[in-house]
């Protein structure tokens, strides 16, 4: 058993390699978009709204009052980022579960993709709080001796979201291949209920941790003593 479909090469040439992560990462953003547009397509404002707009509802508010716990201060600005994570990785797991389809954040390249989208937007967020200037000086505070401090934590955190991510996902795809061999009948179809579950948490917490950091990217370092 394969522990990352990174090794399926679909084609390559000229540079250029496609391989089986990659056309599932396309897949899920493609049912992603699909399914966006056809959900906003004909929103209605006032009246009986339809099924699908009452779930795109519940989810968007969900996720904003998610982010507001953390950061009371417009939260809506957060939701576009944070909610297209969660989303990805949530209908990443949910596809998972198709015959013949791999999870494209059952590899290491795609969750170490998703934490390096989080270390750029830290820095966006902050700077977009407090300026360039303001940003930057967090970095020497309390002392200028922590400045490499800093930046060693903020590589250090950004590997762990992708490790993090990549360690539980994979985790039940070999517990699947094990039970495939041990009993093929029945426990593969609790596992993948399990994973299912698990996809859906580990979705959640990504969410939560990439709001964490770009909340105290954006807090200055007197609210954050306070």
């Amino acid at each position: 058993m394969e522990l990352s479909t990174d090794t399926h090469i679909l084609w390559q040439g000229h540079g250029v390699t496609i391989n089986t992560t990659l056309v599932s990462s396309w897949m899920v953003m493609l049912v992603l978009v699909l399914c966006s547009w056809l959900v906003t397509r004909r929103l209605v404002v006032t009246g009986p709204k339809p099924f699908w707009q009452n779930a795109l509802e519940i989810v968007v508010c969900a996720i904003r009052d998610t982010i507001k716990e953390i950061w009371p201060e417009e939260p809506e600005r957060f939701v576009p980022f944070v909610g297209t994570l969660f989303l990805y990785i949530s209908s990443s797991s949910l596809l998972g579960i198709i015959p013949g389809f791999s999870a494209p954040i059952g590899s290491l390249s795609t969750t170490a993709a998703l934490a390096a989208c989080v270390f750029a937007a830290v820095p966006a967020y902050g700077i977009s709080y407090r300026g360039l200037k303001g940003y930057l000086s967090s970095y020497f505070k309390p002392t200028p001796l922590m400045f490499p401090f800093h930046i060693i934590g903020e590589v250090s955190r950004t590997v762990a979201l992708a490790v993090r991510l990549f360690g539980n996902m994979m985790s039940g795809l070999v517990l699947v291949g094990v039970l495939l061999v041990v009993a093929p009948l029945f426990f593969p179809v609790l596992v993948n209920a399990l994973g299912l579950l698990v996809g859906q948490i580990q979705a959640y917490i990504f969410a939560v941790l990439a709001t964490v950091y770009i909340a105290a990217a954006a807090q200055s370092h007197d609210q954050i003593s306070k």
